[in-house]
């Protein structure tokens, strides 16, 4: 790891940027490094948990983050993520908050970072070492879809640990945004998030995309295909949001509209949205972007 401390924040020979897995979310998101070249991932870290808990939270506990799921968090119920084979009461129960892309029939929770919403956008790197050795890890490669194994949420192995989070030299801080849509202004998770980022050349056409999704799935969700549909398009709404539906094409839910089937059009247009405000350089969304979107379900 080049003698990096656990807890440094520093750029990498190539210009990238190293964040240890023991610097706090705090220190991370205020470092004049992530603000000036990853605003994006500052701006995700800004909108999650409070003030208190970011000062205590580290970048390598955020990525260990488990589930947004009721059914998860009541120790009384079954939950084939604690239980393995004992069920999952999310499917055909109460779901307003659970997963409409990559589920299966074993668990349909969603995964509760912001931060790795960024991170899976930004084409992170996670570091991790055992006594083996160390390896790194792509972020898409990280966490895990649900499967037959839900109780698994990411690829370590048991004698593996975290040490590091690289991100690569970036081209997108000038167009980029992190959007949440929340059931109320004050700290909740959202039910829907969009990482957004875009670089766009002197006439207005995309040369490279990224768009991220959270609370959706079991992990941060990105589909390449989706982003490759605005590489060389003009950066306006009928490009945003033939990349959104193309996003969202295997989207299901739970209980059409009295379930959690309003995430599909509201994640539709909270990608449209990003995307306009990334190109705008708008940062970091306002609570008129959310409302907006609430209109429109």
């Amino acid at each position: 790891m080049g003698g990096r401390g656990l807890d440094a924040i520093q750029e990498t020979a190539d210009g990238g940027l190293w964040l240890g897995a023991l610097a706090s979310n705090a220190d991370t998101a205020d470092h004049p490094l992530v603000k000036a070249r990853y605003p994006l991932l500052s701006a995700a870290i800004l909108a999650c948990a409070s003030p208190q808990v970011r000062k205590r939270a580290s970048n390598g506990g955020n990525l260990l983050q488990r589930t947004r799921c009721y059914y998860f968090y009541d120790a009384k119920l079954p939950c084939n993520k604690r239980n393995p084979g004992s069920g999952c009461p999310a499917i055909g129960g109460l779901a307003r908050q659970h997963a409409i892309l990559g589920t299966s029939d074993h668990c349909i929770a969603t995964h509760a970072s912001d931060m790795c919403v960024a991170l899976a956008a930004l084409d992170a790197i996670v570091h991790v070492v055992s006594p083996a050795g160390s390896r790194a890890i792509s972020f898409g490669d990280f966490h895990r879809l649900p499967g037959d194994a839900p109780q698994l949420d990411t690829t370590l192995a048991q004698d593996e640990a975290i040490a590091a989070i690289e991100l690569p030299p970036s081209a997108f801080q000038r167009h980029s945004t992190y959007l949440t849509v929340r059931d109320h202004a004050s700290y909740t998770f959202a039910l829907v998030s969009v990482a957004a980022a875009l670089d766009v050349d002197s006439g207005g056409t995309v040369r490279a995309a990224r768009i991220a999704l959270g609370g959706v799935a079991h992990k941060p969700w990105r589909d390449k295909q989706a982003e490759a549909l605005l590489v060389g398009q003009c950066a306006d709404r009928p490009a945003f949001t033939r990349a959104a539906d193309r996003l969202l094409r295997d989207a299901r839910c739970q209980h059409g509209q009295t379930g959690n089937g309003f995430k599909i059009p509201m994640a539709r247009h909270a990608v449209v949205r990003a995307l306009e405000l990334a190109m705008a350089g708008s940062v970091g969304n306002t609570g008129q972007d959310a409302h907006r979107i609430w209109e429109h379900l």
